[in-house]
């Protein structure tokens, strides 16, 4: 999944709003979806007996860079300007092996950032401070830099009483070893087509421009390009576990970041403290990544189906149906007018469907999104442009995020080789899931030319003798990281419970608007205790209709 960190709605920060949604599209996990043939090998792929002796070696090295952290800590002090964050939020770095398996050979800088625990509960009694509380807010290629900033959001003050709330930059991202692939003026050139029928002439452009992407990332990171991995992620996770002086973890991943802890809860589940996976990845190395990609395209179509079910109810505000098909209708006709003249010469079909891929994401933009659509049929494209367009300003953190997320997939498994099975496989599902289909295949394509070695994925699991009691949060209807993965991974991890928000489809819903979610979630970070058996939550209720006008003052 990818893309950039967005902040929710409502007023408030929340750790929904914390996972990443993606921007071009994404990837990520799923419930099985179509059958999809197995990957052809890349000629460049890592054979699985390699892949233990090197991982062997990579975990001793692994030690050792822990050690020395422990030995060297963190500097925490006040935060560059570039990160905007001011305080109490502190930030500091921690340096971490390039290659684990040379872990005296080059090290790269990861950034980390803190807030103190405050030692009050939100009611003013006291709190023992229990460690510190660690957070991946996902990606590939998003920064958890900004993850401190919760412990001010009610659902956290009781959380961000106990613990040292820290968030971090994964190698890759932000000023963590930056990676790049492209020229980030170069990245969100706009406008652009986004066909939900691509024509052979089409694919052919995107061939090539997914081969050439592939290079780019090769001659820019040059021999690094191979330590961008998710096993490297989570080794780092332990170095940075190290540094801040805890002999054990308590750590939160959201959608990527649960695989990201998913890895370590399998290669160091001694080093366990208490581990929550929110909105999770299926895991099973079968389907990483290019299976979870397509069963995420038709989790997609699920919930832009559940978007348009919303809209027509809602179509007296609105006007665009008072049927979901109605409604797809009314998205169709503004698709094909801003092909023939972009809004604001920047919105296109493809800034049009990016924009309307968040809807799958968060329902928190459901009630803007809508607006947006109506008032450009009411003939004032405003508030659309402003949704959509590309911002200049951000060409470099979306090129940098886009480049992280490339390089961690395609380097984490092989991928097929051949266009060929691509196209059989996409133009298969695009038939009942045409909505996030081709948008994904584009978003993923580098990986088929890629030129640095492809790992075997690791088979998670751990016993529940090894391991800690783990929770695991999902929504019935999530579409980044479908319901499945969450089942998948609950299934892995031994002492493990899930609790499910039924009926909803919030991607990241720990510290959201579902109180039941959130008792869970407390109960387990500030006592260690999970329910005694996997339990349900009824679902948040709907967002509110909001009508453009009053959108317009937003």
């Amino acid at each position: 999944m990818r893309a950039a960190a967005l902040r929710g709605t409502a007023g408030s920060l929340v750790l929904s709003a914390l996972v990443v949604a993606p921007t071009g599209v994404s990837a990520l996990p799923g419930d099985p979806g179509p059958p999809a043939p197995a990957p052809a090998a890349s000629p460049l792929a890592v054979a699985p007996a390699d892949t233990q002796a090197v991982t062997a070696q990579e975990n001793a090295g692994t030690r050792a860079a822990a050690s020395r952290a422990a030995d060297e800590g963190i500097r925490f002090g006040t935060c560059p300007a570039e990160e905007y964050l001011e305080a109490p939020v502190e930030c500091g770095t921690v340096q971490v092996p390039l290659d684990y398996a040379d872990p005296d050979g080059r090290r790269i800088t990861l950034t980390v950032s803190r807030v103190r625990a405050t030692g009050r509960t939100s009611g003013g009694e006291p709190a023992a401070r229990q460690g510190a509380l660690v957070f991946n807010p996902g990606g590939p290629g998003a920064s958890g830099m900004y993850f401190p900033l919760v412990g001010a959001v009610p659902a956290w003050r009781n959380i961000a009483a106990a613990y040292d709330l820290v968030g971090y930059a994964a190698r890759g991202v932000g000023r963590s070893a930056p990676l790049s692939c492209q020229e980030p003026r170069h990245f969100l050139k706009a406008p652009t087509h986004a066909p939900a029928d691509p024509s052979p002439s089409y694919k052919k452009e995107r061939v090539a421009e997914a081969t050439s992407y592939a290079r780019g990332c090769a001659r820019r990171a040059g021999d690094a390009l191979a330590h961008y991995t998710s096993l490297n992620n989570a080794r780092d996770l332990d170095v940075l576990r190290a540094a801040l002086g805890e002999q054990r973890l308590t750590f939160m991943g959201a959608s990527y970041g649960t695989y990201i802890g998913s890895l370590y809860a399998t290669l160091f589940p001694e080093r366990v403290r208490r581990m929550v996976f929110d909105s999770a990845v299926d895991p099973r190395p079968e389907r990483i990544w290019y299976r979870n990609n397509l069963d995420q395209a038709t989790a997609f179509e699920r919930r832009w189906a559940d978007f348009r079910t919303w809209v027509a109810k809602h179509d007296d505000t609105y006007g665009l149906g008072r049927t979901a098909d109605a409604v797809q209708r009314s998205y169709d006709e503004v698709r094909a007018a801003v092909a023939a003249q972009p809004a604001g010469g920047k919105v296109g079909p493809g800034q049009l469907h990016s924009a309307f891929l968040r809807t799958a994401y968060y329902d928190d933009y459901w009630p803007m999104r809508a607006a947006a659509l109506s008032a450009y049929r009411e003939g004032e494209p405003e508030l659309l442009i402003a949704q959509a367009a590309p911002v200049a300003e951000a060409a470099v953190e979306a090129e940098n995020s886009h480049a992280v997320y490339t390089a961690v997939e395609c380097n984490d498994a092989p991928w097929p080789t051949d266009f060929t099975v691509w196209d059989d496989d996409h133009t298969a599902l695009a038939r009942t899931a045409p909505f996030e289909t081709w948008d994904n295949a584009w978003a993923n394509l580098p990986c088929a030319f890629w030129t640095a070695p492809q790992r075997q994925p690791l088979d998670i699991g751990a016993a529940a003798e090894s391991l800690a009691p783990t929770l695991i949060l999902a929504a019935e209807r999530d579409a980044a990281t479908p319901y499945q993965g969450a089942v998948e991974l609950r299934r892995r991890l031994g002492g493990s419970r899930l609790v499910t928000e039924r009926g909803a489809g919030q991607h990241g819903v720990g510290g959201g608007p579902n109180t039941c979610v959130n008792a869970h979630l407390d109960a387990y970070l500030l006592t260690g205790e999970v329910p005694a058996e996997d339990t349900d939550c009824a679902a948040h209720p709907e967002p509110r209709p909001l009508a453009p006008r009053a959108a317009k003052q937003h």
